[in-house]
């Protein structure tokens, strides 16, 4: 999110109880106005108001949630600057070359990784935020010689699990660090890329045409024809080997060369029958006496790109020109990559060069020579592995602060420099412990307080086509700080005169406040309303989320919206193994939703992503450590707890949802809302930090 450099107007209500914060701006809120409130309520926290460029913001392709638009007027937790990097840091995006840190966009997409079976494996993912602060910076040095600048906060995969760059075995800063025994998980420094050169242009075309073209003079009954033609499958190749000869001063002529089939790839291709074309790229492609180093990393990306290919883990370059395949072994070669030379016994004598030394070494062949096609790049789906090269071999405090960056991703991490590196998802965990009264969090809000004007600007716009837009999707728009701000009437009022669909997922109850305004909108478009109520037993609630509504009040808004003629769903979530997930529990919550009106529930077991292991294990070991044994059991393979587990609770309460009616609730005077849809995004937002 970018801010526009303007003061906040004050605030409404008891300004005279409002007081400028003496904490400094975040490097990312220019022109912020910080303020603290001496109300109770609102004991120990900042708020940063800031005048937004922004509001409805487009949800990544990539993110697995249900809708496109989502608006966010709250942004909160100091958590978000914790595990930040230096901003060179490069980063392996999806189509296998790298970007570093600070360039990176939302929406960009990157490489993470997720568990599967025994296996930690590489995924796409995508970037879903980002931002940058300034602290203590750290040096983490590796035995292979890769360096990461990083933050003492910021947190890498050992052999051991996730670790902070610091820490101590005692006191407040207690928490597993690096040190000189641990061996990170990835594959190493990632190499840097070529300069696109004369000689790297040169080169690869010498190993693309050579590969893959057809080039001559041939003599008919009719006469001579000069022709040239290059006929791919992937345009990536193609138009960069057009770019190259256009810059030669050659140009071509594209066409059709096949059309594509069910079983068949169409193909394009790029040709000139030009005498002075043909004599040209001969020339340009004649084999040089003494290659530099540019030229060689160009003509090994050129023959990949034409012959080569990347399958299973094994990447391959064939040919049966003898020159080809030499120039290919000296190459690889000069750049200390590994590789065996194999006769396949071919009537044609098509040998292949088939590259040793895992990963690491492919990583480093793509990044070395960088070649066209991305698709022959994707390392989708391949293991994690601890090298003996990637021990820790130092940790060096710098002395001195440095802006550093972080990202938010879909996996919860990212490839950082070639070893898998931790994100903070504190944004997910905002909705869960409601970061305005959540103990174990540092409470900075950050207030738009332009919210409203910038949704009817947004919703005015001419290429706005009215899409759903959904609400309380990232922080609760219904926090406790909507009290004092009150930004979401003028949200609402905004929607409600331009009839544009939305939905809201809340704990707060302080949505009745705008109960008139939501029933004027369900008039002319459609209002999709959801509470999360993940059990009613109040000692739990008293120990697990004490800074939200109590669970009754939550249900009585319910009833309220219910009577009002809104067709709530309530989102059971999260259900804790052990605590809220006996058959009494189960049964007592349904009930008292079924009573409260709802039309639906939707049960969501705990989900700890890697990092709120650590929170959450505290507290079950000081509250239940009777438990430990069982949760370890239950989330050693990742994130989420075993299918078998979530597919027995969702029958449980699905038992108990028949028993109480709840299965036959029916709509309201709003005939026009959409049923409350279990979204993968709850299951992504209710989660225990």
């Amino acid at each position: 999110m970018r801010w526009d450099n303007l003061t906040a107007p004050p605030v409404e209500g008891d300004p005279e109880r409002a007081a400028p914060a003496t904490p400094p701006l975040p490097l990312a809120l220019p022109g912020a106005v910080a303020r603290t409130f001496d109300t109770p309520e609102f004991a120990g926290m900042t708020f940063y108001e800031v005048r937004a460029k922004s509001i409805i913001n487009r949800v990544p392709g990539q993110s697995r949630v249900p809708f496109e638009w989502t608006i966010n007027p709250y942004r909160g937790c100091s958590h978000a600057c914790v595990y930040c990097m230096g901003g060179d840091t490069p980063i392996l995006m999806a189509d296998g070359r790298t970007k570093p840190i600070s360039d990176l966009e939302p929406g960009d997409r990157i490489y993470g990784t997720e568990r599967r079976g025994t296996y930690r494996r590489y995924v796409v993912t995508t970037v879903l935020d980002k931002w940058s602060t300034v602290k203590p910076a750290y040096r983490v040095t590796l035995e292979d010689g890769t360096t990461l600048l990083a933050s003492g906060d910021h947190r890498f995969l050992s052999e051991r699990g996730w670790k902070y760059v610091t820490g101590t075995m005692q006191g407040g800063s207690r928490r597993p660090y690096l040190t000189t025994n641990n061996r990170l998980i990835g594959t190493g420094r990632f190499a840097a890329g070529p300069k696109e050169s004369l000689d790297y242009r040169r080169g690869y075309l010498c190993g693309m045409i050579r590969g893959d073209a057809q080039l001559g003079t041939f003599t008919y009954s009719y006469g001579m024809v000069h022709r040239f033609r290059l006929a791919l499958c992937d345009d990536e190749a193609l138009s960069r080997s057009e770019r190259y000869l256009a810059q030669e001063g050659i140009e071509t002529q594209r066409f059709t060369f096949t059309s594509g089939s069910p079983t068949r790839r169409a193909m394009t291709a790029i040709r000139t029958s030009k005498q002075r074309d043909i004599e040209t790229i001969t020339e340009l492609i004649r084999w040089p006496v003494n290659p530099s180093d540019d030229w060689r990393l160009g003509f090994l990306a050129g023959i990949f790109d034409a012959e080569g290919s990347c399958s299973r883990g094994v990447l391959r370059i064939t040919n049966s020109d003898d020159a080809i395949l030499d120039q290919t072994t000296e190459a690889l070669q000069r750049f200390g990559l590994s590789f065996v030379r194999e006769d396949r016994g071919r009537p044609n004598r098509v040998r292949e060069i088939r590259l040793t030394g895992g990963l690491a070494a492919r990583l480093r062949f793509f990044h070395l020579t960088d070649p066209a096609i991305t698709r022959k790049r994707s390392i989708e789906g391949a293991a994690l592995k601890h090298q003996t090269a990637l021990r820790v071999a130092g940790i060096q405090s710098l002395g001195l602060e440095l802006p550093l960056w972080d990202i938010t991703t879909g996996t919860g991490d990212f490839i950082a420099n070639g070893v898998v590196s931790h994100n903070c998802f504190a944004r997910n965990t905002h909705t869960y412990l409601d970061l305005d009264a959540g103990a174990d969090f540092d409470r900075k809000v950050i207030v738009k307080v332009n919210a409203g004007e910038l949704v009817r600007r947004e919703l005015a716009a001419p290429k706005w086509r009215g899409a759903h837009v959904a609400m309380g999707t990232n922080v609760d728009c219904y926090q406790r700080a909507e009290g004092r701000y009150r930004l979401m009437p003028q949200i609402i009022a905004a929607l409600r005169d331009f009839a544009n669909p939305f939905s809201i997922l809340t704990k707060g109850t302080l949505i009745l406040r705008d109960l008139p305004l939501l029933r004027e909108a369900a008039e002319v478009t459609t209002v999709g309303i959801s509470y999360s109520v993940g059990f009613v037993d109040e000692q739990l609630w008293r120990s697990v989320e004490p800074g939200t509504p109590h669970p009754r009040r939550r249900l009585d808004a319910v009833r309220a919206l219910a009577d009002a003629g809104f067709s709530v769903g309530v989102l059971m979530a999260p259900i804790l193994p052990g605590l809220s997930d006996s058959d009494e529990s189960i049964d007592a919550t349904v009930l008292a939703i079924a009573a409260a009106g709802a039309t639906s529930v939707t049960p969501l077991a705990l989900h700890l992503r890697p990092g709120a292991r650590e929170w959450y294990a505290h507290w079950l070991a000081r509250e239940y450590p009777h438990l430990v044994p069982r949760y370890r059991e239950l989330y050693r393979a990742g994130s989420y707890a075993p299918q078998a587990y979530q597919r027995e609770l969702t029958a449980r309460v699905r038992i108990a949802a028949r028993r109480h009616g709840l299965h036959r609730g029916e709509q309201g005077d709003n005939r026009h809302l959409p049923e409350p849809s279990p979204p993968p995004a709850a299951a992504e937002q209710l989660t225990l930090l």
